[in-house]
């Protein structure tokens, strides 16, 4: 995910929602040439921000979102990204995932934010198992050393994108084959 700052990685985060980071980095890369801040976001406002958004999914209300929570930044935390996780979970748009994104990425925070991929390789592998994105989160910081938290969650991200695959999982290059659980391995 390409950003300048913690409010556009904010912003960004938000976006991603149920779509890919490529098209999201696509559609940002002119906006952050304009946007680096909530007060330029305002300025800017929903319909001019919906012109740069307009190729992701669901974009009018990650338009809204996007301008609620900039001007609550600015109301209530001084224009800046807040440092913890029940602040950023106040804002439109940010759940929990946003917030251990956020706290990871700009603030160096051992947070794991589990997504879609996260979720598929903690279940599978047998790494942290677990029947919601919480529990797979918290088996996770568990079970990963302090001293590889900062990146865990893009490494087990990239696995779950490029190798432990949804539909047919690539088994036969994977660098854990032999330490993964899953019962239905391809090789």
């Amino acid at each position: 995910m390409i950003y300048i700052n913690p409010y556009t990685l904010l912003v960004a985060v938000v976006l991603s929602a149920q779509a890919t980071d490529t098209g999201v980095n696509k559609a940002t890369k002119d906006l952050f040439k304009k946007v680096t801040t909530p007060a330029q976001m305002l300025a800017l406002g929903e319909s001019g921000l919906k012109k740069y958004i307009k190729t992701i999914g669901l974009f009018n209300t990650k338009a809204k979102n996007v301008i609620a929570l900039s001007e609550k930044l600015i109301r209530d935390f001084g224009g800046e990204v807040p440092r913890t996780r029940a602040e950023i979970e106040s804002l439109p748009g940010a759940g929990r995932k946003t917030a251990n994104v956020v706290l990871n990425m700009a603030y160096g925070e051992h947070t794991m934010a589990v997504d879609t991929h996260v979720f598929r390789v903690g279940n599978r592998t047998g790494l942290a198992p677990g029947k919601t994105p919480l529990e797979v989160e918290l088996g996770l910081e568990k079970v990963i050393p302090s001293e590889f938290m900062l990146h865990a969650h893009h490494w087990l991200i990239l696995h779950g994108r490029y190798t432990c695959l949804a539909r047919k999982p690539r088994c036969n290059v994977c660098l854990i084959h032999d330490l993964c659980r899953w019962p239905e391995k391809t090789a």
